[in-house]
């Protein structure tokens, strides 16, 4: 027991060389338009803390352990020396598509498109995703609702979405709430010949057993977030217990938090789709001198002496995105309570 909890490093050595940065967004992403994150410096390498602000030290607890494993155990070595990745299009107007894929460069092969957000309409929805499909012709498309239809809002809007999408919609992630949800939907579809590929992603991390998707058979591929779910070594655990294909999916991290999620792509055994790991394009200024973005629809993995290592944050940029002194507090703060709640896991 000792043992383990000696795998906990006190906060005072998380917080040593910690420092809370808010990098700005080109684009409002997830109502986000600042993204805010507290940068911690490991034996390992660097790491990144960054649970959204209205989640609990229940919630972050896994966040601070994803932190302490790529800081202080290490990433690992990967098995593949760089990752496909898909274009991320928030819920954007149509017309305003072009300007945003222009961000990801040329060679996307794959574009994860936002819907179902609050204040607009399906013809909303559909228009951005014709609008992919005209200037990517050739590129695969996914769509992520968040959780943020009813049943019967999704059985009504995935058919007009995958006609929009003119037969190159490769999933729908996470188009309804919780897993049963995802299980209804999916005999709906069926039973109304609609050939929509259903993945899941909240009802995986915000589940206290996330193989109930595998078990109730309730989507065809799950949707992983390191930071959430505690790590990369208990994420391909997971994947090797749930037997489903696996897409990575940045939780909008900067370029440091984003090697963590470039780790688990490098080191899946399968990686059949392109992963959501090119968010760095979304931000307007980084943490780092050398952001993670994608070149050729591809993102290489951060690799030193053999072994998967974020890239160090430039001084010079941290003073200029560095939080001011009272949010530095509160993100130590919330070190301290996600602390403590992690401590009385591994004691318990």
């Amino acid at each position: 027991m000792q043992d383990r909890v000696a795998e906990l490093p006190p906060v005072s050595d998380l917080l040593r060389d910690a420092v809370a940065v808010g990098l700005p967004m080109r684009t409002r992403f997830r109502g986000q338009t600042v993204r805010e994150a507290l940068l911690i410096r490991g034996p390992k390498g660097w790491a990144e803390f960054a649970p959204f602000a209205e989640y609990q030290p229940e919630e972050s607890a896994a966040w601070l352990g994803a932190a302490v494993e790529a800081g202080w155990r290490g990433l690992g070595a990967p098995l593949r020396e760089s990752v496909p990745v898909n274009a991320t299009l928030p819920a954007v107007e149509h017309e305003d598509v072009p300007a945003v894929l222009a961000r990801y460069g040329d060679g996307i092969t794959a574009v994860k498109i936002k819907v179902a957000e609050q204040g607009q309409s399906l013809q909303d929805d559909v228009a951005r995703v014709s609008a992919v499909v005209r200037q990517l012709p050739r590129a695969a498309v996914r769509v992520d609702a968040n959780a943020g239809w009813t049943l019967a809002e999704a059985a009504a809007a995935l058919p007009r979405i995958a006609e929009a999408a003119q037969g190159r919609l490769e999933y729908a992630e996470q188009p309804v709430p919780g897993v049963e949800g995802l299980a209804r939907l999916r005999e709906l579809l069926s039973a109304d010949g609609v050939a929509v590929r259903l993945a899941a992603d909240e009802a995986v991390r915000k589940e206290e057993d996330p193989l109930r998707v595998a078990r109730l058979g309730a989507a065809d591929l799950l949707v992983l977030k390191v930071p959430p779910l505690g790590g990369v070594s208990r994420v391909l655990d997971l994947v090797e217990q749930a037997g489903l294909d696996a897409v990575v999916s940045s939780a909008l991290d900067t370029s440091v938090g984003l090697a963590a999620g470039l780790a688990l792509a490098a080191r899946l055994p399968r990686l059949p789709y392109a992963c959501g790991l090119g968010t760095a394009a979304l931000f307007a200024r980084d943490a780092v001198s050398a952001p993670l973005l994608p070149s050729a629809g591809r993102l290489a993995v951060p690799v030193r002496d053999g072994v998967i290592t974020a890239p160090a944050p430039d001084p010079e940029l941290i003073d200029q995105v560095r939080l001011s002194p009272a949010r530095q507090a509160w993100w130590f703060d919330r070190v301290h309570a996600a602390h403590a709640e992690l401590a009385s896991r591994i004691v318990g």
